[in-house]
């Protein structure tokens, strides 16, 4: 869908560059890393916390959730929109963060769909939130869908994230759906935060992203065809040991292992993919 922007329009390490100048002063103060103290000690506060699943907790060598946030620029007195939160994994992160000062939108899949899996996982999210009302009563929940797209009311949010998320849209097509309601939700000068499985640069851009993985330049396009300008990237969820050439795609690799017990040390000893954690603005 979007291979002729890509060649025509992109030039990745131009962007790049001009990164370095919005980290010098070129954007608003809102699209500048919070990386102070106070943010930072209430996230390793949180991030420590036995509120958090094991299992999720876990997998913080591959996530970096300090790291990765701290980047965007999380704030505790920002409204923030998560997109799809799937089981929580970010929800016991940011819920806790935003609970006094600010308001955490959580927008999940559509209820009204007839996929019982979807429904299941809306279910388990829900149950939860209702485990620790003390943590979780402030959690807004939304939809977002093929047909829905009203994840926080027009220009109310100071951020929108997304974990792993964007090759589902692209899979079945509706990515730039995704990217307008992102845009809308945000204020001017907002920021999307993105982190995707990120394929390698020297293979043709595949549209629908079956194996997992999306080449920067195909996120950034999508980005830019919504209206968001680009606003830099970091290397913290990079993952060498990735070679991007598993049997399964990216389902191969951990937590999902779907091939199951065949070659398992190998997959772990990779551990999760190889991200891209890039930042937008909303000008």
């Amino acid at each position: 869908m979007y291979a002729n922007s890509i060649k025509k329009k992109l030039q990745l390490p131009l962007l790049l560059a001009a990164a370095i100048w919005v980290f010098t002063g070129g954007l608003p103060d809102a699209a500048v890393a919070a990386d102070d103290a106070e943010v930072r000690t209430k996230l390793e506060a949180i991030i420590a916390g036995d509120h958090r699943a094991p299992d999720n907790a876990a997998r913080d060598q591959y996530r970096n959730p300090l790291e990765t946030l701290l980047f965007f620029g999380v704030r505790p007195d920002m409204t923030v929109v998560e997109i799809w939160p799937g089981g929580g994994w970010y929800t016991e992160i940011l819920a806790p963060l935003l609970n006094d000062k600010g308001k955490y939108y959580a927008a999940h899949r559509n209820r009204d769909t007839t996929d019982e899996r979807i429904l299941a996982g809306i279910k388990r999210y829900e149950a939860k939130l209702a485990e620790r009302p003390q943590i979780y009563s402030g959690v807004v929940i939304t939809e977002l869908s093929q047909k829905k797209g009203e994840i926080a009311p027009a220009g109310s949010a100071d951020m929108v994230l997304t974990f792993r998320n964007v090759h589902n849209w692209m899979k079945f097509g509706f990515e730039r759906h995704v990217f307008n309601a992102m845009f809308t939700a945000l204020k001017p000068g907002g920021i999307l935060g993105v982190v995707e499985h990120r394929a390698d640069p020297n293979e043709f851009p595949d549209p629908q992203a079956l194996s997992g993985y999306v080449q920067e330049e195909q996120l950034v396009a999508m980005a830019q065809a919504a209206g968001f300008k680009f606003a830099g990237k970091s290397e913290v969820n990079a993952n060498p040991k990735d070679t991007r050439n598993h049997p399964k795609g990216v389902w191969t690799l951990p937590p999902s292992l779907r091939l199951k017990d065949q070659d398992r040390e190998k997959y772990i000893g990779i551990g999760e993919s190889d991200r891209m954690t890039m930042k937008f603005v909303k000008p």
